[in-house]
């Protein structure tokens, strides 16, 4: 009787044992923007946040000149989801992983972009596809038309999980990819970024929001970080 028991009792350890491990919780999700104040952004290679740059109506607002603004906050893999509105023929853009530093001026050169435009109505000269809204910009194009006009609101989700990097818009995947490989580093070569060596190599960094000196507007800019 006590073998029976005692190979009883080995049995459920080793089962348990066996047992998977439950995934830890989702981090919580997180506020960049609470509406009502700039707080939490500053400009690109700034202290402070360009006065072109306003909360205005629950959104983050480009009003006047300002230059790119980012997040005081680095992330490094992440789920990001952001409503925008642009006015028409405008342009502006989303980035990640930024980093700052003396040898890269312009924060397009040293981080991935998500790709925001007035597809249909841009004046600034015909449009490549890789320009395209949600495109990974000058690199790949998206693999459809989710956009929503200009003047009306589109929602954002950008998935960034170590190298693998996920752009959604209106709830449609758009385009995916991995960076580092050698099909991304093919693309680089053949694109505006080839003559930057840090493009895209920051494994953390800021969220960045592109001012190409249109009217644009950004609001429930939330962010969950994955590890």
């Amino acid at each position: 009787m006590i073998r029976i028991i005692a190979a009883v009792a080995l049995g459920a350890v080793l089962a348990a044992s066996r047992a998977p491990v439950p995934a830890p919780p989702a981090a919580a999700w997180q506020s960049l923007f609470d509406g009502k104040t700039t707080a939490g952004w500053r400009g690109f290679k700034q202290t402070k946040m360009p006065d072109g740059w306003k909360a205005i109506d629950g959104a983050l607002t480009r009003t006047g000149k300002a230059g790119d603004i980012v997040s005081i906050e680095e992330f490094g893999d992440f789920e990001l989801t952001i409503d925008w509105k642009i006015a028409p023929s405008a342009n502006s853009g989303i980035f990640y992983r930024v980093v700052e530093n003396d040898a890269d001026p312009d924060m397009w050169m040293v981080a991935p972009e998500y790709q925001i435009i007035d597809d249909r109505g841009y004046k600034g000269g015909p449009l490549k596809p890789t320009q395209l809204t949600a495109a990974n910009y000058d690199l790949q194009p998206p693999g459809r038309d989710a956009t929503k006009p200009a003047g009306q609101w589109n929602t954002t989700r950008i998935l960034a999980d170590g190298s693998h990097v996920e752009h959604w818009l209106n709830g449609v995947a758009i385009v995916k990819y991995d960076l580092w490989t050698d099909a991304w580093k093919a693309l680089v070569a053949q694109s505006k970024f080839k003559d930057h060596p840090r493009y895209a190599q920051a494994r953390k960094g800021h969220i960045g929001i592109q001012d190409h000196g249109d009217e644009a507007a950004f609001r429930n800019i939330k962010i969950r970080a994955l590890r």
